[in-house]
């Protein structure tokens, strides 16, 4: 079977899986809906009674060649720098940036992999584009041309209240 007929199979699939929660998940809240096999001796969920909750088997799984991909159909590989983004396969891989990650790197990374023709996961075209347009802060101190603006602001201002006395 092909790749792509795999991954529609996989997407019904998923739509007919039931929700597997723990048993007797409604009689008590500090228990949680988190799967626990049943093991009680008399336990109709671990029997498998008609009327019963459906438990965890293999055959709810999906195909083994498209199992862990991306709904896209690319492997999903987490992404933390530059470095990283280069070594993937455009073909086979999409990145996924780390939520770690900063704003200047992220920017870095958005228009490398624009460059190598990657396609990134976890950013809209959107927000790509709002990070492309913003003008990032320098790390070291104002400049000269910032500092002369500041001094004719203050001039101009002590010009003004000499007037006015």
């Amino acid at each position: 079977m092909s790749k792509r007929r795999l991954l529609k199979l996989r997407f019904k699939m998923k739509q007919k899986r039931p929700d597997f929660k723990r048993q007797e998940w409604f009689k008590c809240k500090r228990i949680g809906v988190s799967w626990r096999k049943p093991r009680g001796l008399h336990s109709g969920m671990r029997k498998q009674l008609k009327h019963r909750p459906a438990i965890v088997k293999t055959g709810y799984r999906s195909p083994s060649l498209v199992r862990g991909l991306h709904p896209s159909g690319l492997e999903d590989v987490l992404i933390r720098n530059v470095k990283e983004l280069e070594m993937l396969d455009p073909k086979t891989q999409g990145a996924r940036i780390a939520s770690t990650v900063g704003k200047r790197k992220k920017i870095e990374i958005i228009k490398r992999s624009e460059e190598l023709g990657i396609r990134l996961l976890n950013i809209s075209d959107e927000n790509k584009r709002e990070l492309l347009t913003l003008k990032l802060k320098k790390p070291e101190g104002p400049s000269d041309n910032e500092e002369e603006v500041e001094k004719g602001i203050l001039n101009e201002n002590e010009e003004d209240e000499v007037k006015e006395q």
